[in-house]
């Protein structure tokens, strides 16, 4: 196995999340200078989301043109970018218009991702999921804990931002030594994508489910962090949220761990995702009704664990689910259906906090998206997708 392959994927999987997880922490800081509402926190933290699932056709597509190395470099250098310049001002049109560029930056990176996995680790696609997706659950971990305090140490929130996109030039550059000094093999032209096939098959119902189970799984991650901090400003806990937000994404790394020892029994089977799918459900419904501090920190370091169980879990079905050269736009389908959903999920939990004024009520369409994930999961044909896939790849 090519460990430095290997530290690639899990370096490139921190900077999926880095700066779109510098948000949260700030947020009490930016609506304090800005003046937003908690329909426009929910936007804000949903904004990238949005992008995620909207731009992952645009990095399918110039995946498909340009080829997977150079799709993830522009996706690395747009999205650092924009990143650094959110902060810039501030001014509430520069921080969403950039929020935005961030994310399509993101979004190109995505599919490149599991093409990745296929082209180098097609064997061992799981681990090799797992891998990155650890790179992602520890970016996520060094934005939610360090946003706050880079602020406060570079003198605003601004600063953090720019502060926190220099890993992902970073990840540029280490990438173009890699490949130039041979220490990773360029992916070849087997299994190349043709310059043409770049849109998802919307018919494909194992892609739709797949992209509704992400919806489900996002939604529980992205609309808690955005919705934690203020939730306990507002019940009167704000020295908490520091600590949550911590364990909600620490909480993320023993599943991680986890699914690196177990992925060849965990990946590709319905049942973990159903139990995963209730587990969330519950928790966050105890959280919404908690009051004491640990039961909180523990409660957000469980929401943590089931999410990063789930991501894992869909994340790893393209490269297990569609032909060599169908990973990329099979990919790009799943982050449509799954961010746009998610993208949603804040927007609507702000609305209920605002229509009725009750803080819990920001849980309601997390605690749904935990039963949704459960019926989602029960529905999904693996072992059937997995025949069909393996007889079209002897085909070819």
């Amino acid at each position: 196995m090519n460990w430095r392959a290997l530290f690639l994927l899990w370096f490139a999987g921190i900077n999926l999340r880095i700066t779109m997880l510098a948000v949260p922490p700030l947020i009490p800081f930016i609506h304090q200078d800005l003046h937003l509402s908690e329909k426009a926190v929910g936007a804000l933290n949903g904004l990238p989301v949005l992008v995620l699932g909207l731009g992952a056709l645009f990095g399918s597509l110039l995946l498909a043109r340009t080829g997977v190395v150079r799709a993830l470099v522009a996706g690395l250098a747009i999205a650092g970018i924009a990143g650094a310049l959110r902060g810039v001002g501030p001014e509430i049109a520069i921080l969403f218009v950039m929020t935005g560029f961030m994310g399509l930056g993101v979004a190109i990176m995505q599919p490149a991702m599991p093409t990745l996995v296929a082209h180098w680790f097609s064997t061992h696609a799981g681990f090799a999921t797992a891998v990155y997706v650890n790179g992602l659950l520890v970016g996520e971990i060094i934005g939610a804990a360090t946003a706050s305090s880079v602020a406060e140490w570079l003198g605003g929130w601004g600063w953090s931002f720019a502060f926190l996109s220099i890993p992902l030039a970073a990840n540029i550059l280490l990438l173009a030594w890699a490949l130039k000094t041979g220490r990773v093999s360029r992916p070849g032209l087997k299994g190349k994508a043709a310059p043409d096939r770049w849109l998802p098959d919307w018919r494909d119902g194992t892609m739709v489910v797949c992209g509704l189970i992400l919806g489900g799984a996002a939604s529980l991650y992205f609309a808690s962090n955005a919705f934690l901090p203020d939730f306990l400003h507002a019940t009167g806990r704000g020295e908490l949220v520091d600590e949550a937000l911590t364990a909600l994404n620490v909480g993320q790394l023993p599943a991680s761990f986890l699914l690196l020892v177990f992925a060849d029994r965990l990946v590709g089977k319905r049942w973990p995702m159903v139990v995963y799918g209730l587990a969330a459900m519950a928790i966050v419904t105890t959280l919404a009704l908690s009051s004491g501090k640990t039961e909180i920190l523990v409660l957000s370091g469980l929401i943590g664990f089931c999410a990063a169980s789930f991501l894992i879990l869909v994340l790893a079905l393209p490269p297990l689910l569609a032909p060599s050269d169908d990973v990329h736009r099979f990919s790009a389908g799943v982050f449509v259906i799954g961010y746009t959903i998610s993208f949603f999920t804040p927007i609507v939990s702000g609305a209920l906090w605002d229509a009725t004024h009750e803080p819990a009520m920001a849980f309601v369409p997390i605690a749904a998206a935990g039963l949704a994930l459960v019926l989602l999961a029960g529905t999904l044909n693996i072992s059937n997708a997995q025949k069909v896939v393996s007889e079209k790849n002897e085909g070819d």
